[in-house]
């Protein structure tokens, strides 16, 4: 399975599988904000010592003269970003903060507090000041201290995690992850999104994308019918819309139009959606099928798969 990294718009996703037989299977969703009654939102800073560089801590300086020496601090104008939109959605207005990988095992979490989006605008965000810099990337910690705390009794949540991607305990966590799935499918807890977003020039985008990945092929699904799909990974640098952090969350279930089709490179239909087009798209095209083009009423989207292609190869 390969992911485009860049999308058209409106679509958030688009997944190229190579089946069995050489045909490939694309599922695909449309990127739009959800509008779900309680939900809660949380955002997680990694606070390792491989992250130091990209808050501008390595400087010989101290933070009174950061500024004007020139210093860079990466994450503070992401997080403050990203912790605007999450409070803005969030049905409290409100988002809880953390820094996460603290202290010599980086097994720590330390609290930063909950914000509303105004607040939110003039955070200082600099790193951890009760616990130093960790050694390790332990993402388990805040994982559960979201799922565990921050998110317990809430109707659904999304969580998410900057980092650089240097994950120690991946293990842990899918294991962890496997298990609150298998809750979810029970009815014994509500479902949470959690999204791990890349910054800085040197992420290890293999490890977000193991864990992004880790459902892929899972018959999990939830009470009401729908895929259990817990992880989903982005990139700063490869961002076009906050809204991207949604884009797994789109249910099949939700309507875009009244009908539409599916043709393939050579235009011939390969889906028709008579009842309606849905927020989450599975079709299947021919194996030598270089793009698809998604046609509505009064638009046709037009999608080249030759990157994804180039990754999954011929199936021969």
């Amino acid at each position: 399975m390969t992911q485009l990294a860049r999308p058209v718009e409106p679509f958030g996703e688009v997944n190229v599988f190579r089946e069995t037989d050489g045909r490939l299977r694309v599922v695909a969703t449309v990127l739009m904000e959800p509008d779900i009654e309680g939900a809660k939102a949380g955002l997680a800073l990694d606070a390792s010592a491989s992250m130091k560089k990209i808050y501008g801590a390595n400087a010989p300086v101290s933070p009174l003269f950061a500024k004007a020496a020139g210093v860079t601090n990466i994450v503070e104008p992401v997080a403050r970003t990203m912790a605007s939109y999450l409070a803005r959605f969030a049905s409290s207005g409100r988002v809880t903060l953390a820094y996460w990988a603290c202290d010599s095992d980086g097994s720590k979490v330390e609290p930063i507090g909950e914000f509303n989006d105004d607040q939110t605008q003039t955070i200082d965000i600099r790193g951890p000041r009760k616990f130093p810099w960790g050694r390790n990337t332990r993402l388990l910690p805040p994982v559960k201290y979201f799922i565990e705390q921050v998110f317990v009794n809430c109707p659904w949540a999304i969580g998410v995690f900057v980092t650089d991607g240097e994950i120690a305990d991946l293990a842990e966590v899918k294991a962890y992850s496997l298990d609150f799935a298998k809750a979810i499918a029970k009815g014994d807890r509500s479902f949470v999104k959690l999204v791990l977003l890349g910054v800085g020039e040197e992420v290890r985008q293999s490890q977000l994308a193991e864990l992004d990945d880790m459902f892929d092929g899972s018959d999990l699904r939830d009470p009401k019918g729908e895929p259990i799909d817990l992880w989903d990974h982005k990139l700063v640098s490869e961002m076009k819309s906050l809204t991207e952090i949604f884009a797994e969350v789109i249910s099949e279930h939700v309507i875009l139009a009244e009908s539409g089709q599916v043709l393939d490179h050579r235009h011939q239909v390969v889906h028709h959606y008579t009842d309606g087009v849905p927020g989450r798209l599975e079709f299947f095209l021919p194996g030598d099928a270089t793009e698809f083009t998604l046609k509505l009423p009064h638009l046709a989207i037009v999608q080249d798969l030759t990157e994804g292609l180039s990754q999954i190869g011929t199936g021969d």
